[in-house]
């Protein structure tokens, strides 16, 4: 149990599959911890293969009762969803701060924004429109329908393990799709008590599983492989997202691939340098620097680099490092022991080229997984720390000179997720935004998640969107019907 929780049923620990409550497969338990303290939260059910592929089974069997639902009546479902959300957020952000380690005012607005998704489905289920054609001949009646895809099948992340979930599930719940999701073994916890805040807003049995798993490879598979699946939705790495649509391929299925990212930010002489320090602070250190939308690449005109790199440092240094649970934190725990490792080894490699710590640079006083944020300056585009995703609160700074190296440097990357520009000047914004291979671009701000804008990316950071109108897309399928008189 999670002290201070006022709603004690919120803390679930058995797998929901087909609207009941489960234990996983004898003897496996997820042990979820809480990475500020290091110490045991729960044990957690971990469902075998037999168990996931019952919770399809029961998806597809709920499938035909709740795409006859009126879109109306789906609307309603999710509307009391969150309207539950809300009502219990103080307890979700507790929950989700003990498993994940963020602070709480973090782990609260992560609440709200995973709400918005619900509330922003709910309304576009009654805006799936069709159309009617001109027909080609005069006793034709030419028609384009959008329909629900059929059972969808969710993998989640730890970072987001409330938001990330929302994101997909009340998309597809809008659409008339039952969801089987697999959350995160180090954060299952908030899954589930999404479940159960969806059993009590009235979603049927079946229409929405979650099956926590210690082995997600197997999970994994089963999701892509199984032809009962039609719709395969996964927020992580690039490099098991490539691994699932491989898998995928034997179906046919369709694929949405959230994947890493490795963010540039484009500071220029002309920016605003108060404007693109808090615009750094905020695309680089929410969440300890473990967003997928991080600011990972600084690259920083060689006129204010001096300037931008001092006042970076100066509010850096404000940043306290601590339990997320406790006031005035700003930077909580990194997830695991490997990576706090990880963000060691970049750091070094760094150092050992050249590079120098400005702020930071090691292990906070706290111990275990805190890490002091950091401000490394004279990185060079060469370094691990440029080239690979960070997942940590260090903020890598590279000196550029003209607009045509800093696009260069900006798309000198696999990935394509999300990018940052800080600039007064009109015509060197406009030719960024039309250069920069990303999917979503920030300009003058480090904050640009809302549900009412299109979420993903390009090249190897992923496949399709999530969020606005274009998230509920995925999860409709498109017949057109042509009708003789």
């Amino acid at each position: 149990m999670i002290p201070g929780l006022k709603d004690p049923g919120l803390f679930r620990t058995q797998a929901f599959i087909d609207g009941t409550w489960t234990d996983g497969a004898p003897d496996t338990r997820i042990s979820v911890s809480d990475p500020a303290t290091g110490g045991g939260i729960a044990l957690v059910a971990s469902v075998s293969v037999a168990q996931a592929a019952q919770a399809l089974d029961s998806a597809a069997a709920a499938w035909s009762a709740w795409r006859a639902q009126t879109a109306k009546a789906r609307a309603d479902v999710l509307l009391d969803w969150y309207r539950l959300v809300l009502e219990a957020r103080e307890d979700l952000a507790l929950i989700l701060t003990s498993e994940q380690g963020k602070p709480l005012a973090e782990a609260l607005a992560e609440i709200d924004y995973g709400a918005s998704y619900i509330r922003w489905f709910a309304e576009e289920a009654r805006r799936i429109n069709g159309a009617i054609l001109p027909g080609h001949r005069s006793d034709v009646l030419l028609s384009v329908r959008k329909e629900p895809i059929g059972v969808v099948a969710a993998i989640t992340p730890w970072n987001f393990p409330n938001a990330m979930i929302t994101r997909k599930v009340a998309p597809a719940l809008a659409a008339g799709c039952p969801v089987v999701l697999k959350p995160a073994s180090a954060t299952p916890l908030s899954a589930l008590a999404l479940a159960e805040l969806a059993r009590r807003a009235g979603v049927p049995a079946g229409v929405f599983s979650v099956v926590p798993s210690r082995d997600s490879a197997t999970i994994g598979t089963l999701f892509a492989t199984s032809g009962v699946v039609r719709k395969l939705t996964f927020t992580g790495s690039t490099e098991v997202g490539r691994l699932l649509l491989a898998q995928a391929a034997g179906t046919i299925k369709k694929c949405s691939m959230e994947l890493g990212g490795n963010a540039p930010v484009l500071v220029f002489d002309d920016a605003d340098i108060p404007t693109a320090v808090q615009g750094v602070l905020a695309a680089k250190f929410r969440n300890a620097g473990q967003t997928c939308v991080c600011a990972n690449r600084i690259y920083v005109q060689s006129g204010i680099y001096t300037a931008f790199a001092a006042a970076l440092s100066d509010a850096v240094k404000g940043l306290t490092v601590g339990d997320g649970r406790q006031a005035g934190i700003a930077i909580g725990p990194l997830i695991d022991e490997a990576a706090a490792r990880k963000v060691e080894t970049l750091l070094a490699d760094a150092v050992g080229q050249g590079a120098r710590i400005a702020v930071g640079g090691q292990r906070a006083g706290a111990g275990g997984t805190f890490f002091q944020p950091t401000v490394v300056a004279e990185v060079t585009a060469a370094m691990r720390l440029v080239q690979e995703e960070i997942f940590g609160p260090v903020a890598p700074l590279v000196r550029f000179a003209t607009v045509e190296e800093a696009i260069a440097l900006a798309n000198a990357s696999d990935h394509g997720l999300a990018g940052y520009l800080f600039s007064q000047s009109p015509a060197t914004i406009e030719r960024i935004t039309n250069a920069v291979e990303v999917g979503m671009l920030g300009i003058n701000t480090g904050a640009i998640s809302t549900e009412v804008a299109p979420f993903g990316g390009v090249k190897q950071s992923g496949l399709g969107r999530e969020g606005a109108q274009l998230g509920m897309e995925d999860y409709l399928e498109t017949k057109y019907v042509c009708q003789q008189f």
